[in-house]
């Protein structure tokens, strides 16, 4: 099938398919995403419509306008669902090939001081509109 990529969990109990484009992935330094993975997070996004999800991802509100999906069983971050048409997917959880590349960081502000971002790429101190919805579309 062309245009599909599949994900899951470590344990596989959470299996996802995305049918459609991938946004490319964009880093999240905020101080959130720091704490649920460890580390900054890599994401990537669809459509809601796009993405079919297989198992029960527990949900935990992270705040009044966004949630985080992961595994009850292995704990794997999965998804970051706020506002919007399209739904975060952890770029880590895509099974290989991805055919999708970094291409800026957000909330740079926020990143942990043991870090350095030196890749060249684009860095927002906050929230980035134009980096987070955008959908390239392969040709």
């Amino acid at each position: 099938m062309p245009n599909v990529h599949r994900g899951s969990c470590l344990c596989g109990q959470v299996v996802y398919l995305v049918r459609g484009p991938l946004r490319p992935v964009v880093a999240c330094h905020c101080r959130q995403c720091r704490k649920t993975s460890g580390h900054h997070v890599a994401a990537t996004s669809a459509p809601r419509g796009a993405v079919e999800i297989s198992g029960e991802p527990r949900w935990y509100e992270s705040s009044p306008t966004a949630r985080r999906g992961f595994c009850g069983t292995c704990g794997s971050n999965l998804f970051w669902d706020g506002p919007g048409e399209s739904l975060s997917i952890y770029a880590g959880t895509l099974d290989c090939p991805t055919d999708i590349g970094l291409v800026g960081h957000i909330h740079c502000a926020d990143k942990g001081d043991y870090y350095e971002i030196a890749d060249g790429l684009p860095q927002a101190e906050g929230r980035d509109p134009k980096l987070t919805t955008m959908i390239l579309k392969k040709e």
